[in-house]
């Protein structure tokens, strides 16, 4: 008895082993519409951390507050996490393919008017109809990504998860180099790139039919209603907002250049992108998605606790822990997305629309309450407050581990 136990455990670790390295092989061995797709996808997230070294430039050429320039992203992301209900509806009767050009053609657009903006409030509103592009875009290029990727779905999300780190790095990388020139550049070089990415698709994506069975509006909400998916989106609520109290806030407290801030922040985002592809696969092989999770989360929080006594204080200390938290919010990134797209029995488009609706607006809530709570309260309050949602997140997760576990991965 015991042998033949041995035997069927040699004979898992063998299966695992050799998924394992299929996956890999499969991992660079994509058809050119995933690179396509992928390329685009990395402009598009660059537009999320593209403002992040040129706050306080806006702030003092536009003559406005700190609250009122994090407006920046609450605009964007409020705009982000609606639309993604109609992201479905959308890709649904006309096709992927489609759905990603409009996502791509309206950034373009207000892109370019947001380096034109005379005033904050217009270019708050820019931001805005960004958002919306940025919607059809991202959620559509998800699902993309997942049907034409080869290798499976852990596959697609890991270079999906590897675009968003390479977006989020280079953002404030090209933010630095375009905006210590002129604020205004960085709008019109995301305009440029988004453009590229426009004709890159357009030659190299392959048409998308519209699926047999269309998307209601009412459906990712609906998914919602799964208790798994469910759990994972409200949790990821509250990770969103520590995760854009580090984005958006950080930069006013470092009083740097927008080159000091862009090369922080490109750290960060290099740091997101290597532990979100080559880290967090192995985590949750090993231990399991829902201890990954918590357990990230708590070290995040430990992490937020440190910004908060070091702002004011020590600039070297922010750098190293915004840096630290890089990496841990990547491992966040590529799990929570996991969950998203693999623990309920919705369709991944649409089980993709009702969880980013709800985690979108943590990341809308986020920057304008840490700007109000660094004015009135001091700097260290907007982390401490982060801390706080990152135990909401634990909470929140720990509690419904019942209906994650469901989606375990096969523990080595």
């Amino acid at each position: 008895m015991s042998r033949q136990l041995a035997d069927a455990s040699a004979s898992a670790e063998t299966t695992i082993e050799n998924t394992l390295e299929a996956e890999k092989a499969s991992f660079l061995k994509q058809p050119k519409a995933v690179w396509a797709t992928a390329l685009a996808a990395v402009f598009a997230f660059m537009g999320i951390g593209l403002v992040d070294p040129i706050l306080p430039a806006i702030a003092k050429n536009l003559e406005a507050s700190t609250s009122e320039v994090s407006l920046l992203f609450t605009s964007y992301f409020l705009v982000t996490a609606v639309a993604m209900l109609i992201s479905g509806f959308v890709s649904s009767r006309i096709g992927g393919k489609k759905t990603l050009l409009i996502g791509l053609a309206i950034i373009v657009v207000f892109a370019s008017l947001s380096g034109l903006s005379g005033s904050v409030e217009q270019l708050v509103g820019f931001r805005a109809g960004w958002g919306l592009g940025n919607a059809l875009f991202v959620a559509t290029a998800l699902a993309v990504i997942v049907g034409v990727a080869s290798g499976g779905t852990g596959t697609a999300i890991i270079l999906y998860e590897a675009a968003l780190g390479l977006g989020i790095s280079l953002g404030p990388l090209l933010g630095a180099l375009l905006g210590g020139w002129q604020w205004r550049a960085p709008f019109f070089g995301t305009a440029v790139l988004m453009a590229a990415a426009f004709i890159a698709l357009l030659a190299l994506l392959p048409k998308t039919s519209a699926p047999a069975k269309k998307s209601r509006l009412r459906d990712p909400l609906l998914a919602l209603g799964h208790k798994g998916l469910r759990t994972t989106a409200a949790s990821a609520l509250f990770y969103n907002y520590g995760f854009f109290t580090i984005l958006a806030f950080t930069p006013f407290i470092l009083g740097m250049d927008a080159y000091g801030i862009g090369a922080v922040f490109f750290g960060w985002g290099v740091a997101v992108a290597v532990f979100s592809v080559f880290v967090a696969p192995v985590l949750q092989k090993r231990f399991g998605a829902v201890k990954v999770l918590t357990g990230t989360l708590a070290v995040l929080m430990l992490d937020l606790v440190g910004l908060g006594l070091a702002a004011g204080h020590s600039v070297t200390a922010v750098v190293v822990l915004v840096i630290v938290a890089g990496a841990l919010l990547g491992i966040n990134n590529t799990v929570y997305t996991e969950l998203a797209m693999g623990v309920s029995d919705s369709p991944r488009p649409v089980a993709s629309a009702g969880y980013n609706f709800v985690r979108w607006m943590g990341g809308a809530l986020a920057p304008f309450a840490a700007a109000q709570l660094g004015e009135h309260f001091g700097p260290q309050v907007p982390f401490f407050a982060g801390a706080v949602a990152m135990i909401i997140a634990i909470l929140v997760a720990f509690g419904g581990r019942a209906y994650l576990k469901s989606h375990e991965p096969h523990l080595v």
